[in-house]
């Protein structure tokens, strides 16, 4: 392994900064350092750590033209993609910061023969995350905020291509007035990652990324006896059912699977779409997706950016490709445009089956998998049809009907009815089978990594 790395803007296929991994000395030293800041800060009120999470968003804010610019430079969102993530992060701040007191609060239970009890959320101390690259803020303060607010250390491994939003997040948070030490990015290597999991010092571990990902970090911590939330992305179904309006599914479907240059975990990928609006839908569908313009993120001109990395386009249109081999047929896009930069046309797949990428994995970045159904409750089956369960979408004009289909049946972690969205602070994000486990946001992420503890008074 070597010593330095360099971040390399996408749009351009150039080197950004060059950066050198941490020793491991350094390493242990900064867990350490978190640890000593997590034995004070565990000892402050819900409130006080309310005031600093408060004046961290606050910071975010300040320094959202700076953080922006760089998330784009990095990792190649649309700039306007970037403002909106970094004003969901202060939200997500700002949400904590109220919500926080009465989510942790001791609670008082009577027990048998009038004894009385008290469960209590107490902090388990260091807390590590290891995060991908596609919110390169988002997916920090998703995890850290609420375990700061929980009284916990928190330590980042950063993807390598965002090295810079973290170490610019640190910067932040502790101009927010968060103790010194107590969030702390660390830049190591992934051999470096897996000794930090079964550090002493070490309390949970908290993954997004790939399943492959999930598995093996799953494993490392279990090994460790170590608590793990582990969030592993998916091949969301959006269900475009009999009753449908389709301009608004057309719409949805496409700003579903576009935003953020389609890698998003739960972005719209596998469209399922019954008999009776196939044809419609294909055909405004691949009209909308042909006139997408992919280019430069930070021009308004811009309707997409590049993929993230090189290797990734590769994958995708490797997947693509053994999709076309094995029976999917392109309807639009689906080849590596020439010029500098990782760029991927919007590109919609129809005739997909099982036993094809297109329909049986991932495929994270601008294309779209088209699935004909007999009827809604064939698109049902399919849209059920996978090993993931993280997102999903319902289009349908019976707003209660679809409402009861999403909590009886669609089996997934989130159903978003009639529209596309992200996260939302007070709502749970978390998935089902190779989907992951565990929850974050609304409430549920701060109490993740606590100790419910039962505290019994017997006389």
């Amino acid at each position: 392994m070597t010593d330095t790395f360099q971040t390399i803007n996408p749009a351009t296929g150039k080197d950004i900064q060059t950066y050198s991994y941490m020793s491991d000395d350094d390493a242990n030293a900064t867990i350490e350092k978190c640890h000593e800041a997590f034995l004070a800060w565990r000892k402050r009120s819900h409130e006080d750590r309310g005031k600093v999470l408060k004046a961290i968003g606050a910071k975010l804010r300040d320094r959202k033209e700076e953080l922006a610019q760089l998330m784009t430079q990095e990792m190649g969102k649309l700039l306007e993609q970037s403002y909106q993530e970094v004003d969901l992060c202060a939200a997500i701040c700002d949400y904590t910061a109220e919500h926080g007191p009465s989510e942790l609060a001791t609670e008082d239970r009577e027990i048998a023969n009038g004894k009385r009890g008290r469960v209590a959320h107490a902090p388990l101390g260091v807390i590590y995350g290891i995060q991908p690259w596609n919110f390169p803020a988002y997916q920090v303060v998703r995890y850290s905020i609420a375990n700061l607010m929980a009284g916990n250390g928190v330590l980042l491994k950063h993807a390598s291509n965002v090295t810079g939003s973290g170490l610019l997040l640190e910067e932040i948070y502790r101009q927010g007035g968060l103790p010194d030490g107590l969030f702390a990015t660390l830049v190591i290597s992934h051999d470096q990652s897996d000794k930090i999991i079964e550090h002493k010092l070490v309390r949970g571990v908290t993954l997004t990324g790939s399943p492959g990902a999930g598995s093996h970090v799953g494993e490392r911590a279990g090994k460790a006896l170590k608590k793990t939330v582990l969030e592993l992305g998916s091949n969301d179904a959006y269900l475009v059912l009999s009753d449908a309006d389709l301009e608004t599914a057309v719409e949805t479907c496409v700003n579903g699977r576009l935003y953020n240059n389609g890698q998003t975990c739960i972005a719209a990928k596998r469209f399922v779409v019954v008999d009776s609006m196939y044809d419609a839908f294909r055909a405004a569908f691949v009209k909308r997706m042909k006139a997408i313009k992919a280019g430069d993120p930070t021009k308004d001109s811009s309707d997409i950016g590049p993929m993230a990395r090189k290797d990734l386009r590769d994958g995708l249109h490797d997947q693509v490709e053994k999709s076309v081999a094995n029976g999917a047929t392109v309807l639009c896009g689906g080849e590596i445009p020439e010029g500098d930069g990782y760029y991927y046309p919007a590109t919609v797949l129809a005739d997909v089956a099982p036993g094809q990428p297109a329909y049986e994995d991932e495929l994270f970045g601008p294309v779209a998998s088209l699935i004909h159904a007999r009827d809604d409750k064939d698109a049902m089956r399919i849209a059920n049809d996978s090993r993931f369960g993280l997102g999903g979408g319902i289009l349908s004009q019976n707003t209660e009907a679809a409402v009861k289909l999403a909590e009886e049946e669609f089996d997934t972690g989130m159903v978003f009815i009639n529209g596309f969205g992200m996260a939302t602070p007070n709502m749970p994000f978390g998935g089902v089978k190779d989907a992951g486990y565990g929850r974050e946001h609304g409430g549920f992420g701060m109490k993740e990594f606590t100790n419910a503890k039962a505290v019994m008074v017997m006389s």
